[in-house]
């Protein structure tokens, strides 16, 4: 009966510090619900994959040869063969969003390129620090504030450090309600927070809602042709969600969809949380580098609205800047939120919504200019 044990005799240190990992994502998603669809499952498969001869790992049994573990496949045929499960996730996050705020507010577009400067401040950091370039961009990417992508981008540069760049990328995003403030709070005043704007949304066409996506698809093409796979798939949702003759087709990609490839994508990329994997010193540091790459890609966004502001006449709330970043609603929310409280009166959030939804855009361009990029340096 002794045999009974062996799983328990095999458990090592790390394996427990992963369980203790995993429930603090289950505690996150349920006590505090920060990205439960997300947090819930990666928590889960956390402790899956770290039990001792895990039957959700590939094992060799005696006298039956190896046996294959349903999650090791799904890692295997759906992120490292093909990245199709961030891809699809692209569909329905494009079927969610509204375009409408940025188009009939084009300035927004530049917002959401200021907030993007986190990335290539931590990439920096991260080769200082002794990673070499593939796994810096990928911990870079976690400034995007774009789960998908930062998972998509790790995987296609081939990083060793998959499962704590997609921890860091959703805990910060699930975070943003407490980062942000913290961040904008240090380089405004309560002047500036309970600035006024005025919205006066222009009309926007259902011809141009419906060129909008196609058009960025071929520019993004021509300018990071890698970032065809990201933007194309995020932009052909949008057009489901505009053409208007697929509102079945736009509300499943919304709903059903989008949740569905949530849940595995969530138990999937536990994989990469083997404690062999991610229990050392450089997983805390990408934790660090994550934080403060979503710390500056706010105090960006906001530095760039005050730029803005010394050259024009409408003048920009300088917390609208920091919306850039890809967290949408979340980011957007925050913003209004703050600035209510240095003003009741004060509704930033159409505006935000703009300054958002081009974060969404600029994060995945991004995305797509580190793939072009980092090839040709290493080559």
């Amino acid at each position: 009966m002794s045999y009974l044990l062996d799983g328990i005799r095999a458990v090592t240190p790390q394996q427990c510090v992963m369980y203790v990992v995993g429930a603090l994502l289950i505690y996150l998603a349920i006590k505090k619900d920060y990205e439960p669809s997300l947090l819930l499952p990666m928590g889960f498969g956390a402790i899956l994959v770290n039990l001792p001869m895990s039957g959700v790992l590939n094992q060799m049994v005696a006298g039956v040869g190896e046996s294959q573990g349903i999650i090791q496949w799904l890692f295997e045929t759906t992120i490292e063969a093909s990245e199709a499960l961030p891809l699809l996730l692209f569909i329905g996050i494009g079927a969610m969003i509204d375009f409408g705020p940025l188009l009939s507010n084009p300035k927004m577009f530049l917002f959401g390129a200021a907030a993007q400067f986190g990335i290539f401040f931590a990439m920096i950091a991260a080769v200082m620090l002794g990673f070499d370039l593939k796994d810096a961009a990928s911990i870079g990417i976690i400034g995007a504030a774009d789960g998908p992508t930062s998972i998509l981008v790790s995987q296609v540069l081939h990083s060793n450090y998959i499962g704590p760049i997609a921890v860091a990328a959703y805990s910060y995003m699930a975070l943003v309600p407490i980062i942000q403030p913290f961040a904008i709070k240090l380089v405004t005043t309560k002047k500036e927070r309970a600035m006024h704007m005025p919205y006066n949304p222009k009309h926007v066409s259902r011809t141009l809602r419906i060129c909008f996506p196609i058009m960025v698809t071929i520019i993004a093409g021509f300018i990071a042709p890698m970032s065809v796979s990201l933007v194309g798939f995020l932009m052909f949702g949008n057009l489901l969600r505009e053409c208007g003759c697929l509102e079945r087709l736009s509300q499943t990609a919304q709903n059903d969809l989008a949740n569905l490839i949530t849940l595995l994508l969530g138990i999937t990329i536990s994989f990469s949380m083997q404690a062999d994997q991610f229990v050392n010193l450089k997983t805390l540091i990408i934790m660090a580098l994550g934080l403060v790459a979503f710390v500056f890609d706010s105090i960006a966004g906001v530095m760039f609205a005050k730029l803005l502001n010394l050259f024009c006449k409408n003048k920009v709330n300088p917390m609208v800047g920091a919306a850039g970043i890809s967290a949408f609603p979340m980011s957007a929310r925050v913003i209004q939120k703050m600035g209510q409280e240095a003003d009741c009166t004060n509704h930033l959030l159409m505006h935000a919504v703009g300054a958002n939804v081009a974060g969404q855009i600029a994060s995945v361009l991004a995305g797509g200019m580190i793939l072009n990029l980092v090839p040709q340096l290493l080559g």
